[in-house]
């Protein structure tokens, strides 16, 4: 057996993505491939799929075979589970901090004019889309949000350098190039996430500061 029909095997059973260092532990020692060929057994095996409904994608934490986003108004219908509704006050808060990360609360606060729910920052966290990455030295010592990689892993995100740039966003309207200041547009910088399969719901806001 070659070792892209292998992989395709590896990728095929996988519950997660692999990376390349999890692909090659797979292989016997005696035929332990370098993980340059295994990148292009990959590269091969991608375009193989090419013009069919699945696709291989690599995301932060490796490959995995998926279904192309045209085709998932028709595997959805053979999911029991509903995929969760998001709100859009909850996209906004994430957006705010995957462009602006480190974000403190008050921080995404003051880009969207209104108090941020604690219902929304633990659903992000509980979700694993961020994390508490440290605390503001400042009164209070806030936390400082990010994304994580799961939020990589679910936005079909290699890394944070696939969001569009800072100066691609500013070409589409109206944010400094100083940075995410207040005027930060989060309508544009909602749309430029990836989220197609995210489905919007209505969520009241709430004022209880206990994050």
């Amino acid at each position: 057996m070659d070792s892209k029909t292998i992989l395709e095997a590896l990728l095929f059973s996988a519950d997660r993505p692999l990376s390349v260092a999890n692909l090659q532990r797979c292989f016997a020692d005696s035929a332990r491939p370098e993980k340059g060929e295994i990148r292009a057994a990959l590269k091969t095996l991608s375009a193989d799929y090419e013009n069919r409904s699945l696709e291989l994608t690599e995301v932060a934490s490796g490959f995995r075979f998926q279904v192309r986003q045209e085709y998932s108004l028709w595997v959805a219908k053979l999911l029991e589970d509903k995929p969760p509704r998001y709100s859009r006050a909850l996209l906004e808060t994430l957006a705010i901090i995957a462009y602006r990360q480190p974000a403190t609360r008050g921080t995404i606060e003051e880009i969207r004019g209104v108090n941020v729910s604690s219902t929304i920052i633990r659903t992000l966290l509980d979700r694993g889309w961020v994390k508490v990455v440290g605390h503001k030295e400042v009164p209070g010592r806030p936390a400082l949000f990010a994304t994580t990689r799961q939020f990589l892993d679910d936005f079909n995100l290699k890394t944070l350098d696939s969001l569009p740039s800072l100066r691609e966003i500013q070409a589409m309207g109206s944010v400094p190039e100083q940075g995410f200041e207040p005027d930060f547009d989060t309508e544009q910088a909602l749309e430029r996430l990836p989220l197609q399969d995210l489905e919007l719901a209505e969520e009241p806001e709430e004022t209880n500061d206990d994050l």
